[in-house]
């Protein structure tokens, strides 16, 4: 079967559906894969990049009658028209807002399959779209954020005086909002955040930020996404928000809930009680935006001096990775209907991840898709399961436990009877250094274990001088001991300074 890949016709868009590196991947799974002239070129990736990974250049017309069409999003309808009935088109779809593209696509026989409908489950997280483009939109709000605030981010303290961190808070901790918190920390500013979801303060603690609860009971999340909030939760949210919102100097807000217009978090006495040079940046722009006052696509400026960033292409903005993501989820997803390596599209419905991503096939209409639930937390469990006491165990008597002693006893007796009279003497010298040692080394903290070897180091080379002395000795027996003395001594000499060598660049500058 033939991919094609065409020339995004929606304006300014510099992304493309397949890269070099991704066309290349589906040629290995056995397609033929057509690229339109110029489609890769706002992506920095020219034709002959494309024509090097083994795929075709062709025209516009031959690019939209492929068997199989993989766009960003949906094509306009003289697109549409060009396609031949019964073939497929993978994109963007968004089904949830946009009823007359299913409508389209089911008049004209063919089969839409939504990247952005791929379910949160474990084995469809490679072909998330949507966490992919909100990942890299999260990096860029930081940056954009950061070229508005014009201040440094990190902290310092210099000879003309001290530049406290940028104060930075985070509304929603999802893939897009973990992704700020992460870049936000990385650039030295001090990161606070909020979610709605109880799951998500570990996630945020993890990626450096603080987590700022909301006074009231949260939710549990089912599909992966925060719910809609009930009338008290968001009474409660929305005097954190405002109060965080005052005392930060940029306010990133990544509320979004699916097929619905997303909430307000920032109203105008919220944004007009903030403070005059901070920046806020609305991630949800595109969709209805969190901010009363943020414009899809704009930057704005209000009257007390804040920055209101709605910009609805922050994935856009890096166009060169977010093209690479995009064909690598899109491989990942032919990889799983492409199981024989065929380049022969295999649609299993009774497939959970291509049920929920088939809009139409063969022009039935198969949206909406059943639920499918999955929880970012293991729920608690509410009872504790009762436990049967185990049985005690008989009493040891003080032969069992101590057998280790006595043998030990007999065996220093034997080798006291046996040894010269010369050396007989030694032994009880012997005998108190390993009681000390024992004590010595078992009372020592972990964290001084390694200095510890070093010291004894000094102790192991001292043995294997005096295993050497006694190698060349008449008595074979001492001969064999020797050696086998000036080989442990020597791995524990060894062993040791390489340990510690270990240890002391933990503690060095790069």
């Amino acid at each position: 079967m033939r991919i094609g890949v065409p020339n995004e016709s929606r304006h300014g868009e510099a992304l493309v559906a397949t890269t070099p590196d991704t066309a290349g991947k589906l040629i290995k799974l056995g397609y033929d894969v057509v690229v339109e002239s110029g489609a890769g070129e706002r992506a920095a990736y020219p034709d002959q990049q494309y024509v090097e990974a083994g795929a075709s250049i062709v025209s516009r017309d031959e690019v939209w009658t492929s068997d199989i069409v993989v766009t960003l999003d949906t094509p306009q309808d003289s697109e549409l028209d060009l396609m031949a009935r019964g073939a497929t088109l993978v994109s963007r779809l968004a089904p949830k807002r946009n009823e007359a593209t299913i409508q389209a696509l089911a008049e004209r026989g063919l089969t839409g399959l939504s990247m952005d409908m791929v379910p949160r489950i474990s084995r469809a997280q490679s072909m998330d779209v949507l966490s992919s483009m909100a990942n890299l939109a999260g990096y860029r709000a930081v940056i954009e954020a950061a070229n508005a605030y014009g201040r440094l981010f990190s902290g310092q303290v210099t000879a003309a005086g001290k530049m406290p961190p940028a104060n930075v808070y985070v509304i929603g901790a999802g893939v897009a909002g973990l992704a700020a918190i992460g870049t936000a920390h990385s650039m030295g500013a001090q990161v606070f955040a909020t979610d709605v979801r109880e799951e998500t303060a570990e996630q945020v603690e993890s990626m450096g930020g603080s987590f700022v609860a909301i006074p009231v009971a949260g939710q549990k999340s089912e599909d992966g996404y925060a719910k809609e909030m009930t009338a008290d939760q968001a009474q409660a949210a929305a005097k954190l928000y405002a109060q965080e919102a005052a005392k930060a100097d940029i306010v990133i807000t990544t509320a979004n809930i699916p097929g619905r217009t997303s909430p307000i978090l920032l109203d105008d006495a919220a944004v007009a009680a903030m403070k005059p040079g901070s920046v806020i940046v609305d991630m949800a722009a595109a969709n209805g935006g969190n901010v009363t006052l943020t414009r899809s696509g704009e930057a704005v400026v209000t009257d007390g001096g804040v920055t209101i960033i709605g910009y609805s292409d922050l994935a856009g903005r890096l166009p060169g990775q977010a093209s690479q993501l995009y064909g690598q989820n899109l491989v990942n997803f032919f990889k799983l209907t492409t199981p024989e390596k065929d380049g022969v599209l295999n649609l299993d419905l009774n497939d959970e991840v291509v049920r929920q991503m088939a809009v139409t096939v063969e022009g039935e209409v198969f949206f909406p898709p059943p639920p499918v639930k999955v929880s970012a937390a293991p729920a608690k469990s509410q009872t504790a399961p009762v436990a049967e006491p185990a049985p005690e165990p008989e009493p040891k008597s003080w032969l069992a436990r101590y057998w280790w002693a006595l043998v030990a006893a007999v065996v220093l007796g034997v080798l006291i009877f046996l040894a010269p009279p010369a050396i007989a003497s030694h032994f009880m010298v012997f005998a108190l250094a390993v009681v000390v040692g024992f004590y010595v080394i078992t009372n020592v903290t972990h964290s001084l274990h390694t200095p510890l070897m070093s010291v004894t180091n000094a102790i192991s080379g001292i043995i294997v001088v005096g295993a050497i002395l006694q190698v060349g000795a008449n008595n074979v027996a001492v001969q064999i001991l020797a050696a086998i003395a000036v080989a442990v001594a020597s791995i524990n000499v060894f062993g040791g300074f390489a340990v510690t060598e270990r240890m002391l660049k933990m503690f060095r500058r790069s």
